[in-house]
């Protein structure tokens, strides 16, 4: 059998040269210290900053533990990514603040996803797109029916 038809070997050629993509963006956009969960934090953060998130808030979003978002939060202030600030309220509670350094990081990441987003559909029509999510969603039903 022809290995370059397999649907596995084809999807995971497409997810390398993804990859490769990116990791040429971060590093022309000098991003290597944003890795991980740091860049979905600035995301979530980006998407509700007009809310008032506190560290309870964070370690609810990701599922993840207090220590384990005290690390991330720590680590992010030290990047100057965030500021914890008072609220009027209770000067005990910190909401967490997206720096100027952060948004613009996080405006410059999603650039750079818009473009490759719009270089992956050239040449693509409509039609074309809505056949390739149809047989996407029918493979990954396949793969999760077959591993339960």
């Amino acid at each position: 059998m022809n290995r370059e038809k397999d649907i596995g070997f084809t999807v995971r050629r497409l997810s390398n040269l993804i990859k490769r993509d990116v990791e040429k963006s971060r590093a022309r956009l000098g991003l290597d210290p944003i890795k991980g969960i740091n860049g979905w934090a600035i995301a979530y953060l980006y998407e509700n900053r007009d809310k008032d998130i506190f560290q309870k808030d964070f370690e609810e979003k990701f599922s993840i533990r207090r220590s384990t978002a005290s690390n991330i939060l720590k680590t992010m202030e030290q990047k100057e990514l965030i500021e914890r600030v008072s609220v009027k309220e209770d000067a005990r509670l910190k909401k967490i603040v997206l720096t100027e350094k952060a948004i613009e990081l996080h405006k410059r990441i999603t650039q750079e996803i818009n473009a490759r987003e719009k270089r992956l559909r050239e040449g693509i029509s409509q039609e074309e797109l809505g056949t390739f999510f149809k047989v996407m969603q029918k493979l990954s039903a396949n793969m999760e029916d077959k591993n339960d």
